[in-house]
């Protein structure tokens, strides 16, 4: 399953770091998104980013997951020639992340 099924996100930066927040649809999805979305599922899956470090803080009363991305975002919105310098399209890429759908074969 996509991760995009069960939540949502939102990007933010502040010079060359990405702040990514998860949040899921449903409350009830929370625990699925707190043990399927880990720091080493986002390195692999921004494998081309060049970032330093990711931190991950858990929200359960919001139903969030936030990432942190330290260097991602190459130097930071006056340095960077990438096309997306604030890293806003990150949070819509993060959502094609395939978790585990919970069913057990």
């Amino acid at each position: 399953m996509r991760l995009g099924d069960i939540a949502h996100a939102r990007a933010g930066d502040k010079g060359d770091i990405s702040q990514i927040s998860v949040i899921a649809h449903d409350p009830a999805d929370y625990p699925r998104l707190a043990a399927s979305v880990t720091v080493g599922q986002i390195a692999r899956h921004f494998v081309d980013l060049p970032a330093e470090a990711i931190d991950r803080y858990e929200l359960p009363a919001l139903g969030a997951l936030s990432f942190v991305l330290h260097g991602a975002l190459d130097g930071g919105v006056t340095r960077s020639l990438a096309l997306d310098i604030h890293g806003k399209t990150l949070s819509s890429q993060l959502l094609d992340l395939e978790i585990d759908d919970g069913c057990t074969p």
